[in-house]
């Protein structure tokens, strides 16, 4: 895999975000994200997934410096699989640890959002969150619901609204992360925690899972169809395609 970088434990994977320095996601990378959920959902010798970045980023979300110049046709198919990739992690029936190793906003708060238990960086310079709108992006009502199902639905909703991004200590303090730690501590404390959940019956932690997260599954795959079109059309109108534009000269300038 070109965005993934996979190491074998005894019960379980340590997968690590490998895509430039921030981990930046396109395409390939929830192709291959996507891949290797399938895979490991149907292979008995993976008895869970620890998901991982590199120092100081844990992924800086959607790469648009690349995706702002895909066709209208391409943009439906990134966010459409996206979305669909979000679904899949949360339909993992198996164990999923995020080691949270710096910034994650936007995208990469997803992934997070999407796994089970989520160990995070100490240090106030890291951010986390939901911040599309100011980059001219309406979060569909599945990844409405899935911030709500870790934080409530009032902070989701006044969060969302500012595009606010939160520093370690507020994500542990409003139920976005479960743990804090030393950057150089994140993958061993979220492998100690896909331990104990390996530690548990295999069937019995399953169907708790699936319990736990029936809901909140019904409601990410509602109107699916009928959403995706919405955010599409919302993501090629003039408004959004000017502040993305803007944000990726922003960018351009600031990589040269």
């Amino acid at each position: 895999m070109n965005t993934l970088k996979i190491s074998k434990k005894e019960k379980y994977i340590v997968v690590q975000l490998d895509r430039g320095k921030a981990n930046v996601i396109n395409q390939e990378m929830v192709d291959e994200l996507r891949e290797l959920i399938t895979n490991a959902e149907n292979d008995d010798n993976i008895g869970g997934i620890v998901l991982t970045g590199k120092p100081h980023f844990f992924s800086g979300g959607v790469d648009l410096l690349e995706v702002y110049y895909y066709t209208s046709e391409q943009i439906r198919k990134f966010w459409g699989s996206f979305l669909l990739l979000a679904t899949e992690m949360i339909a993992f029936s198996k164990p999923l640890v995020a080691s949270i190793t710096g910034h994650s906003p936007a995208g990469g708060c997803i992934l997070a959002c999407a796994c089970d238990y989520r160990v995070m960086a100490k240090g106030e310079k890291y951010k986390i969150g939901l911040n599309e709108i100011a980059v001219g992006i309406a979060p569909r009502q599945s990844i409405m619901q899935l911030y709500s199902f870790l934080i409530g639905k009032r902070k989701a909703y006044q969060f969302l609204l500012e595009g606010y991004l939160m520093s370690p200590k507020e994500a542990l303090e409003f139920g976005l992360v479960d743990q804090l730690t030393e950057l150089n501590e994140t993958l061993s404390i979220a492998e100690a925690k896909i331990q104990q959940y390996l530690s548990f019956p295999t069937k019995a932690f399953m169907q708790t899972k699936k319990a736990l997260k029936k809901e909140l599954l019904t409601q990410m795959k509602l109107n699916f169809e009928e959403n995706l079109d919405i955010l599409h059309k919302q993501l090629m109108s003039e408004e959004s395609r000017i502040i993305m534009g803007k944000v990726v000269d922003f960018l351009n300038a600031k990589k040269n």
